[in-house]
């Protein structure tokens, strides 16, 4: 399994905070499933933060599910890869998932403030969004951040 490194402009050396999750990579008849904030037309892999004592593969099953509805089984990790901004390092645990079902949606408020949705993509269309992290540089540094951080993912799996 591959690891990787991004080092944001803004990091601060050492990082004095760790923030890790994990992330899937779900694809079903040639689509992959994003999750969609349409409020800024914001996308990412569905995942987010481990909680207290939740393996990475547990944290991917709960944020695929509370984020889009979708029941999952992740069967294979296939990066970690290793994000520095400002003073904190965010751990990333990337999972190819076998979707399984259907379950139960349960955004946090702040999702559903910003029209969080989960949406089939082609894979090609995926990637075409994802490469254009660069157009953010100047512009905004989270959404930029996101977008490199997928991109890569995305690259490496389909390597």
């Amino acid at each position: 399994m591959k690891e990787i490194e991004i080092f944001g402009a803004n990091r601060s050396d050492p990082f004095t905070k760790t923030r890790s999750g994990s992330r899937a990579v779900v694809i079903k008849d040639g689509k992959i499933l994003l999750a969609h904030e349409t409020a800024s037309d914001y996308w990412q892999l569905p995942g987010g933060g481990f909680e207290k004592n939740e393996s990475p593969e547990d944290c991917c099953i709960r944020e695929v599910e509370e984020e889009t509805g979708y029941l999952v089984l992740p069967v294979r990790k296939f990066l970690i890869l290793s994000e520095y901004y400002d003073d904190i390092r965010y751990v990333s645990h990337y999972f190819v998932c076998e979707l399984t079902g259907r379950g139960k949606r349960n955004p946090t408020e702040t999702e559903k403030s910003r029209g969080l949705e989960p949406q089939w993509l082609s894979m090609q269309k995926a990637v075409d969004v994802f490469s254009r992290h660069q157009d953010y540089a100047n512009v905004n540094e989270d959404k930029r951040g996101t977008y490199l951080r997928e991109y890569t993912a995305l690259e490496n799996l389909l390597l």
